[in-house]
């Protein structure tokens, strides 16, 4: 398919997605990236042929008219510079760590780890992108949904990740062997009750399990913070995504001194930051 033909197709449905009554928020700000991403994520997984049009036609009618995100269409998200897999019914990779990751997580991360763990993983796009940045290191991913686990194991394969990740089905730290991680990432279900119930209709498309988090939307983070320091390297990282129940999380944690980065990338939520953090070994001890 020629440039010219993409840009067109990209154009036309943008203006399409834009006059609809659609909501973004799965790897996408607004039509036009929507519309990318539905059009070059169709192109990652199969070449363009000349059932190409009407394949991306009855994509586009049901992105609009069933408001499936794009991501559940194609089986690819957009997510830290590479194509993921990611099947419907499975969490779709858009998490601010990702711009963490790029950067090395600097400048709190004291050392290239040698360890990292992935709670919460889904598709594996948090762990498998750290895994790509430091090539050194072994990487553990865990997730309580046998979807998102097998989601997770095919995009070690597409990586060519297997000799150094491997996916593990359970919950939290049940999951995985004990150890000590130099670094441990977590974006767990973390939106509250009351949240929930205003959710446009695109995030009925993935697992409510992957979503809602209790009253406060923070059920996973208490578990998690009540046992994370005995998984933490004593000079490990814990970096971690809690969206717009960050005010809850220090309110219910006032003394932990929680390092809310400055992001370039991504785009800030309602009381103006971005609802990812960063702890050390040494705060959760």
């Amino acid at each position: 398919m020629g440039t010219d033909r993409v840009a067109e197709t990209i154009a036309a449905f943008a203006a399409q997605l834009a006059a609809a009554d659609l909501a973004y928020g799965h790897g996408a700000a607004d039509a036009l990236a929507e519309a990318e991403l539905l059009v070059h994520g169709y192109l990652d997984a199969q070449p363009w042929d000349a059932s190409a049009p009407a394949a991306l036609q009855r994509l586009l009618r049901q992105r609009i008219e069933a408001r499936i995100p794009a991501a559940h269409l194609t089986g690819r998200a957009w997510f830290a510079g590479r194509w993921f897999l990611v099947s419907p019914g499975v969490m779709i990779p858009r998490s601010p760590l990702q711009e963490l990751i790029g950067n090395g997580l600097q400048p709190w991360l004291r050392r290239p780890p040698a360890t990292v763990l992935d709670l919460c993983c889904g598709s594996g796009a948090l762990g498998l992108a750290a895994a790509l940045q430091f090539p050194d290191a072994r990487v553990a991913l865990a997730d309580i949904d046998p979807a998102a686990v097998a989601c997770a194991r095919r995009n070690i394969e597409r990586f060519g990740l297997a000799r150094r990740a491997q996916a593990h089905l359970g919950s939290l730290f049940d999951a995985v062997p004990p150890a000590r991680y130099d670094l441990i990432l977590v974006n767990p279900p973390y939106v509250a009750e009351a949240e929930l119930k205003t959710l446009p209709p695109e995030y009925g498309h993935e697992p409510r399990l992957g979503l809602a988090a209790g009253a406060d939307g923070l059920d996973c983070w208490r578990a998690v913070l009540s046992q994370v320091g005995s998984w933490l390297a004593d000079d490990g990282l814990l970096a971690g995504e809690v969206g717009n129940s960050a005010p809850a999380l220090q309110r219910a944690f006032p003394r932990l001194p929680f390092i809310w980065p400055e992001l370039e990338c991504a785009e800030r939520l309602a009381d103006g930051a971005f609802g990812v953090f960063a702890l050390d070994a040494a705060a959760v001890a």
